[in-house]
């Protein structure tokens, strides 16, 4: 594949490197996951003014840029880098392919709009530590137990019958949702729900804004700052059902899932190679025994290690840009790559990268959340296994088959010659002796 990028392309990568260059250094992340929106909230409408960020992959028609997801990754590589905190992920990878996929005309026209402009944030909120089983990443659940099943937890929806005057319609939702990335700051929240009890259970999406009564939010200690979490408690809280009860949720969640898992993995690139970046910096100028410690032989073959990951797990995102259904792959490949880079990043920066308050440890929570959160790396590489039929069993081959290779091959041979000896032949008899 030609891996060449547009000059707009370019141009986009080049900008974004440039503002987080200067806004988003490691000082200001630390400083900007430490406030009450868990981000920088003036560097969210910069980047919505000057690039569109949140509105790459929108359509023109509702304020979007109308670029294809391919830029979306492309981005996320860069605000990877720079391990930028902000509702990217929650509202323009989760929420907006969702709303896209599944809403009316009036719900598309009413929400796009404001999130591609950065005037709304959005976020994706699933029961339990399901995030990845929803998004079809580490393994496909047609039948949505995820959601709850119509058993006790997860997040449960009724439909409420309006009275003689018309008013107390709609839908009620009732439960709880944890790790919702975002969730504590997002004026949307997009919440799945199970209802129909056993007889016509289904899992649906619905609409639930930021002030709506019996809505209750509140922010996680989590290992990773930069993607801020929150619990979602729901008591009998008004919400608007996202498009119609015929709708293929779980088919638009894995067709999200499948983008969403390229820009993960973009994002992770990014971090591992500016982790790599600062590592060889820090190598050139820390001396022992009177020299650079990065002129060491076995340094330099752990650094040409890492380049190599980096460089192959780059490769693998842009081909998932290109085809999302490989989106499972380059995130598997992209974790791994970021844990490991993360992890040698340490180790090279000596006694001062084992501080628990040194920036390598960014990376390194960064790297441990992520895959928390999206695998881990052997259930992603499993499911992509099985997706593809590599261990599929011959035995379940069709009967056809099995029939014609019957036909064709040579008759058995018979039980008789096929017996084992039980002992060794008689030896023949003594002859006698004649005298002549």
């Amino acid at each position: 594949m030609d891996a060449a990028f547009t000059a707009e392309q370019d141009e986009i990568r080049r900008t974004l490197r440039e503002i987080l260059g200067k806004r988003c250094g490691p000082d200001e992340v630390k400083a900007a996951v430490r406030t009450a929106a868990g981000h920088d909230r003036e560097l969210w409408q910069q980047l919505a003014r000057q690039l569109g960020l949140p509105g790459i992959a929108v359509a023109e028609e509702y304020g979007g840029v109308g670029c294809s997801p391919a830029d979306l990754v492309l981005a996320c590589e860069e605000t990877g880098r720079a391990l930028l905190p902000s509702p990217l992920l929650a509202t323009a990878a989760l929420c907006v392919p969702l709303i896209t996929a599944l809403g009316g005309d009036a719900q598309r026209s009413a929400l796009l709009p404001p999130l591609a402009t950065g005037g709304l944030t959005a976020a994706l909120a699933v029961s339990g530590p399901a995030l990845a089983t929803a998004l079809a990443l580490t393994g496909e659940d047609p039948s949505g137990q995820w959601s709850g099943g119509g058993r006790a937890g997860g997040v449960q929806a009724r439909a409420v019958t309006a009275d003689a005057a018309g008013h107390g319609g709609g839908w009620r939702l009732y439960g709880e949702a944890a790790q919702v990335l975002d969730g504590h700051s997002a004026g949307l929240l997009l919440v799945a729900a199970h209802t129909g009890g056993f007889a016509r259970s289904r899992t649906l999406l619905f609409l639930v804004r930021e002030d709506a009564p019996g809505l209750v939010r509140s922010r996680q200690a989590v290992l990773d700052e930069t993607r801020p979490q929150a619990r979602i408690e729901l008591r009998d809280v008004p919400a608007e059902l996202l498009g119609d009860e015929g709708a293929d949720v779980l088919g638009a969640l894995a067709a999200t899932g499948r983008t969403a898992a390229a820009v993960l993995a973009a994002e992770a690139v990014g971090a591992a190679g500016q982790a790599l970046d600062r590592t060889v910096e820090y190598v050139r100028q820390r001396e022992q025994f009177g020299r650079a410690i990065g002129s060491f032989q076995a340094v330099k073959h752990r650094l040409a290690d890492l380049y190599v990951r980096v460089q192959a797990a780059r490769s693998a995102v842009y081909y998932a840009a290109w085809d999302p259904d490989q989106g499972g792959l380059a995130l598997a490949q992209a974790l791994e790559t970021l844990r490991v880079t993360a992890g040698e990043a340490i180790q090279l920066h000596g006694g001062i990268g084992f501080t628990w308050e040194h920036d390598a440890h960014l990376y390194f929570k960064r790297a441990a959340a992520d895959e928390l959160l999206f695998g881990p790396v052997h259930r992603l590489r499993a499911h992509a296994a099985d997706r593809a039929g590599l261990f599929a069993d011959p035995a379940t081959a069709p009967v056809e088959a099995s029939a014609a290779s019957s036909a064709t091959s040579p008759p058995a041979p018979t039980p008789a010659s096929t017996a084992p000896r039980t002992s060794p032949p008689p030896p023949p008899p003594a002859q006698e002796k004649v005298a002549v």
